[in-house]
């Protein structure tokens, strides 16, 4: 699993991580203080996935970590401090994008395959039919991907995200975007079209002139 799915691994114990936890719900300056200086640029990585304005994606940090603050009574240590921030740090980002619907949506049709009159693709997507997490995984191309998928509108980005990175069921992204099931699969559909058109860009050679 991808780091970006929230189940990446402390640099310190659990033992230590528990009493690491009990400082923070004493609200000890210090262990919050290490808490964000721990995750702090791990977190924005995962904000940026989302929304593509630098900002936007520390705001959300900003956010995610006040929320966290005021839910550690909460945290009964059933998973990893950085898994609990993680999914807080996603959550705040889909407010932000819940909270720009009245924009109108970017268009993704410049990066959907075309046909040709037979019915065939006018380029073939084989190459990079694979799903994002599984290309991501490969070293040679996951840094790649990474800056393809935020070339993807946000509102595709984030399904796309959701789906195969975060790896939540269709009905949950549904859940978490108030969209139907439906919508979500047509949607994420045209975001992996996109994303193969994006690749197969970034990775065309240039023609060599005589």
């Amino acid at each position: 699993m991808l780091e970006s799915s929230g189940h990446d691994t402390l640099q310190t114990d659990r033992p230590d991580e528990a009493a690491w936890v009990c400082l923070l719900q004493a609200r000890d300056d210090d262990a919050f203080e290490r808490l964000v200086r721990t995750f702090g640029g791990r977190m924005l990585m995962v904000a940026k996935r989302y929304v593509s304005n630098e900002e936007d994606a520390k705001d959300i940090v900003q956010t995610a970590y006040l929320s966290a603050f005021r839910a550690l009574d909460q945290f009964e240590g059933a998973a990893q401090l950085s898994t609990w921030l993680h999914r807080i740090v996603v959550n705040t980002a889909l407010m932000k994008l819940r909270s720009r619907r009245r924009k109108p949506e970017e268009s993704i049709e410049d990066l959907l395959p075309t046909f040709q009159e037979d019915g065939h693709h006018v380029e073939q997507f084989s190459e990079w039919g694979a799903p994002a997490d599984q290309l991501m995984e490969r070293k040679e191309t996951c840094a790649t991907v990474r800056a393809c998928i935020e070339q993807l509108p946000e509102n595709y980005r984030a399904v796309l995200m959701l789906r195969d990175i975060e790896e939540l069921s269709t009905q949950e992204v549904a859940e978490m975007l108030t969209m139907t099931p439906t919508a979500v699969k047509v949607r994420l559909h045209r975001a992996r079209q996109a994303l193969s058109t994006l690749l197969r860009k970034q990775y065309a050679k240039p023609s060599v002139t005589s």
